[in-house]
């Protein structure tokens, strides 16, 4: 379909898949640093103070953070119910999975404070495991997606490949996430971290980067056709860009000052959009792999045109109050407290 030949009608389904992917994009950066510190937090006895300080910077955000995956999955299902229904039924049991491990991260938030001192650590290994388990989970699924839901072990070991990369991915970023927010013996630690998870984030990112355009052969062309092979490939190579300048500058810090603690956090983030971008790339306008298209998956016009009122109005009420809340608990993480 030429954009020559697109009515309003037509330029409905394109409105609503920008919008859900923004909400994916921006709840794959929040929620994602979130889900890392999750990950991230040490369970060794000597490390309580660390693992309140790791809380506390994130507590004011980590759960509004995931509103932004309950606006997807809402205009998943309010404006491409077809695609709806085709993921969920592909993707039952892990979506059932990664919501137990997101009700055992609100839980051990809640509980670790009122339990007794001898039961905290119990639940502080429960946020952790809670927020391993939702990794996991949300990049096996994504793997189940590139890969058009098809039956076999070749869809199953890319999306243990994908499950792998995208829990690097969230702790890298939390990693970074911590480098901003604290400082001292924590901060040092979290650069640790960072170098750590950035690498395994190379690799994830480098290896489904090679494997998906061999078992898809529609993204293999659509990358490598000339000349648009001359301007897409600046997207890898910004990546890597990203990836390089962290290694070089993790080596600098702690800095005096506390300077460029923030910009480790910036280049993750470059490497979230990077590759977010690749990945629409390869399907658009594809919302199913081989499957559906998001005309063919796409509500009535009428229907469209009536949601497009409300989300006019909640998606930028949702982005105000999040830049809000960024604004008024920016600055180091202060002392844990819970109300």
């Amino acid at each position: 379909m030429s954009v020559e030949s697109l009515t309003f009608a037509d330029w409905l389904p394109v409105i609503f898949i920008g919008l859900m992917g923004l909400a994916v994009l921006v709840y794959a950066v929040l929620d994602g640093y979130d889900l890392g510190v999750g990950i991230l937090l040490p369970m060794d006895a000597d490390s309580e103070r660390q693992r309140d300080t790791m809380i506390a910077s994130i507590g004011p955000f980590w759960d509004a953070n995931e509103t932004w995956l309950v606006l997807a999955v809402g205009l998943l299902l309010i404006a491409f119910p077809t695609a709806h229904s085709m993921v969920l039924m592909h993707l039952y049991i892990p979506t059932a999975i990664m919501l137990i491990g997101l009700i055992m991260r609100g839980v051990a938030f809640d509980f670790r404070a009122k339990a007794a001192v001898d039961h905290k650590l119990s639940w502080d290994r429960t946020f952790k495991a809670g927020s391993l388990l939702t990794s996991l989970t949300q990049g096996y699924m994504l793997g189940q997606y590139v890969m058009g839901f098809e039956p076999g072990w070749p869809t199953q070991l890319f999306a243990a490949l994908s499950a792998i990369g995208v829990t690097a991915a969230y702790s890298y970023i939390g990693a970074a996430w911590l480098i901003m927010k604290t400082e001292g013996e924590l901060q040092r630690r979290a650069i640790r971290w960072t170098h750590s998870a950035g690498r395994a984030a190379f690799v994830g990112v480098v290896a489904v980067s090679l494997v998906n355009p061999l078992v898809n052969p529609g993204v293999f062309d659509r990358w490598f056709t000339f000349p648009l092979v001359m301007f897409v490939l600046l997207i890898p190579m910004l990546c890597f860009f990203a990836f390089a300048a962290n290694e070089v500058l993790l080596r600098r810090l702690p800095k005096v000052d506390d300077r460029h603690s923030w910009i480790p956090f910036v280049n993750v983030l470059l490497v979230f959009l990077l590759s977010f971008t690749g990945l629409a790339f390869s399907f658009y306008p594809e919302i199913v792999p081989g499957k559906l298209d998001i005309w063919q998956a796409a509500s009535a016009p009428e229907s469209l045109q009536f949601i497009l009122v409300g989300a006019v109005i909640v998606v930028p009420a949702i982005l105000a109050y999040t830049v809000f809340s960024y604004r008024v608990f920016r600055g180091k993480a202060t002392e844990l407290r819970y109300h």
